[in-house]
């Protein structure tokens, strides 16, 4: 690799990261004020927007489609400060990005110059690179929508005994819902935090609740919505129904933690022989191009492409069964 080529390849890296700033930098919590005046300036009986206006618009003709409000959905579920339109813009910056660096890893400079052999040769790594760029931020929300659904289970019991506690005390329902926005950590009481708004714009109960249970795709705190609900149309102690479950899903809970202690290690395992060989033809693409590239050559094309596609099928069937005999259901 020549020096040009490390330079180009520090500088791409650079410049993701500093766009990865900018998008945290922008992203970040405002005050109500603050926003409305960034977002609003009056000229006259004007009112013009300041936002970026591409990203309003991606993020509309997104959302028209099933697979933009699934991303809402997945947006709100991590916890993102994003939009709809800024996470795509995103995604594309980083599949442009990732595409670049892979190109010239491949020898895309000296391909493009007749020194490093064809551009068609550097073709693969700039789909390498584009793919990593498309689904690196999905990955990243797929875990951080993971980890918060577990921190929000391990805190459900806690919520139910406070919630049991002022019910007790003479509190209504609201009132120690927003205790529980009060007292707990995030990210529960930023969940109740919600309902407790909804409820004060005039949003009925069962719909902030269910609103919830789509915004956390909890078993446990659906049973929990569940019994609210059905106390409220046929009455009954909410503190003695709350209180029972709470026993039992500190019990689900603690099981659950055990089965993950004892299943961490055979999907992890599963992870990493799956990722191995994938890895290995990646790194031996960008290190003995020459070597890969008899899989695709018109002399051995015929038994290397087969070869491939069967030990990719392997792969996933490998990768599934061992995700599926971890998989255990509490």
């Amino acid at each position: 690799m020549n020096p040009s080529t490390i330079l180009i390849l520090g500088g791409a890296i650079a410049l993701i990261m500093l766009v990865i700033g900018l998008i945290v930098t922008a992203t970040e919590e405002k005050s109500l004020v603050d926003e409305r005046l960034e977002y609003l300036e009056e000229e006259g009986e004007e009112v013009i927007p300041k936002k970026a206006v591409i990203g309003e618009w991606v993020g509309k003709q997104a959302t028209r489609y099933t697979w933009g409000q699934r991303l809402t959905r997945v947006l709100a579920r991590a916890d993102v400060k994003m939009k709809v339109g800024e996470f795509i813009l995103l995604m594309m910056v980083l599949m442009v990005l990732g595409a670049l660096v892979g190109w010239f890893l491949a020898g895309g400079p000296g391909a493009a110059t007749g020194e490093g052999g064809s551009i068609l040769g550097s073709i693969p790594g700039l789909l390498i690179g584009a793919l990593a760029g498309f689904f690196a931020p999905i990955l990243y929300l797929k875990r951080q929508q993971g980890r918060r659904l577990i921190k929000f289970d391990n805190q459900l019991a806690d919520m139910l005994s406070l919630v049991v506690n002022g019910l007790r005390a003479g509190y209504s329902t609201m009132q120690a819902m927003e205790a529980v926005s009060r007292e707990l950590p995030p990210p529960i009481s930023d969940e109740f935090r919600r309902v407790v708004q909804e409820m004060q714009l005039g949003i009925p109960m069962d719909t902030a609740l269910q609103n919830l249970t789509r915004r956390i795709p909890s078993k446990d705190l659906d049973l929990v919505v569940t019994a609210i609900n059905v106390q409220r149309e046929v009455g009954g102690n909410l503190a003695e129904i709350l209180d029972t479950i709470s026993h039992t899903i500190r019990e689900r809970v603690r099981v659950k933690g055990e089965i993950r202690v004892l299943t961490s290690q055979v999907m992890m395992s599963g992870r990493v022989l799956s990722i191995m060989p994938i890895a290995v033809i990646i790194l031996m693409y960008f290190i003995n191009r020459q070597y890969m590239m008899r899989f695709f050559n018109p002399e051995t094309r015929m038994y290397g492409i087969p070869a491939l596609i069967i030990g990719a099928f392997l792969i996933m069937i490998g990768y599934f069964t061992m995700q599926k005999i971890a998989s255990i259901e509490v």
